[in-house]
């Protein structure tokens, strides 16, 4: 049975007899060797079975070293094959247009075989090193990647999880909670677009802020039944007890930190959404009575996201408004209720709302 020969490939390249003898004979004990008599076809045996070094004559009819080793560095399968250019010349300004176009070494002619035998040997344990160092970027990549994913996966997971506690509770809110976290998307990865925000809202900011939409309502847990499920318009008082919602799901967010022990977590976009997400850029709304750019723009977003499906989704004590009174509502609020240049958004992106609330409808309320 014959046996693989797992030597490394040299590839000669020389159109000279002489030299293509003299340079087989010195490599064979140790390489396989591959002939090539110009430039052109040194590039067709490369493609066809990359070799694992070249040794490239510079003066050659047709094509010379200079140009092969270009046309080789333009390869993205041949690139990384180290060259060693075999040449007459001396002058510094040869060497440094053959390194500048790749090469990794200059042998001048007439060769030393031991100078030779030593250069080949050093490039192919350097391009060996070069490559396991690859393989192990590649594996690290890969490997930091899965473990990205799996605590992303950690924090939507709580994060749903801790949703469904206020979501549960109230039969009327349904979709609710998919259908402003699809809201929060479309206006953030569209506002991301502008040049006021395009520095702010990076594809991570996005993320977060769409991740921790569904926690905005947490507190409503605190909230006693007989106001959160009440089928009609609340008192005075009761509204003031709602509005603590907001309180309790920040304060429930903090201890969930402090269990973590940390003070800054995945949840930062979330205390932002949660706390302050019913303040008004007129600086009318609650719990702190903020205005403007002083509203977190996580909250800001949220406002309108929130505000669009409350008042087209159907609750036992009112009818959905259609999609277009809607629009005319929250327009007609921009600079009052909601931050203006998000409303110029949610105008450019209506009909997205309207599918998503179309496709993401509740089950019949009784």
């Amino acid at each position: 049975m014959r046996m693989l020969d797992l030597r490394p490939v040299v590839l000669v390249v020389d159109d000279t007899p002489d030299n293509i003898a003299l340079l087989s004979g010195l490599l064979k004990e140790s390489y396989r060797v591959k002939i090539a008599t110009n430039g052109e076809k040194a590039l067709a045996v490369a493609k066809s079975a990359p070799p694992d070094l070249i040794l490239l004559d510079i003066m050659m009819p047709v094509m010379d070293g200079y140009e092969t080793c270009r046309r080789l560095k333009m390869d993205k399968e041949l690139e990384d094959i180290p060259v060693i250019f075999l040449t007459a010349k001396e002058e510094a300004e040869d060497e440094n247009k053959g390194f500048e176009l790749g090469a990794v070494d200059y042998i001048t002619k007439p060769i030393s075989a031991p100078v030779l035998l030593s250069r080949v040997k050093t490039h192919l344990i350097l391009k060996q090193s070069n490559h396991f160092l690859k393989d192990k970027n590649h594996f690290l990549e890969k490997e930091i990647s899965r473990r990205i994913k799996e605590i992303s996966l950690v924090q939507e997971v709580t994060i749903m999880s801790m949703a469904a506690l206020a979501e549960i509770r109230d039969v009327d809110t349904g979709n609710h909670i998919q259908r402003t976290k699809l809201y929060i998307e479309e206006l953030a990865t569209h506002l991301a677009r502008t040049p006021k925000y395009s520095g702010i809202l990076n594809r991570e900011t996005v993320d977060l802020i769409v991740t921790s939409a569904p926690l905005h309502d947490i507190g409503k847990v605190g909230i006693p039944d007989h106001i959160l499920l009440k089928p009609g318009s609340l008192t005075k008082e009761e509204f003031e007890i709602m509005k603590t919602h907001t309180t309790l799901g920040k304060e429930a967010i903090l201890r969930a930190e402090q269990l973590m022990n940390k003070k800054e977590t995945f949840f930062r976009y979330a205390k932002e959404i949660v706390y302050s997400h019913h303040e008004k850029w007129d600086g009318t709304g609650y719990p702190e009575g903020l205005a403007g750019e002083q509203i977190p723009l996580s909250a800001r977003l949220m406002a309108i996201a929130d505000v669009y499906d409350a008042l087209t989704s159907k609750r036992v004590y009112k009818d959905a408004m259609s999609h277009e009174q809607a629009v005319q509502i929250i327009e007609g609020n921009a600079g009052k209720h909601f931050d203006p240049d998000i409303v110029r958004i949610f105008l450019g992106c209506q009909r997205k709302f309207q599918e998503i609330s179309a496709l993401y409808q509740n089950e019949e309320v009784h």
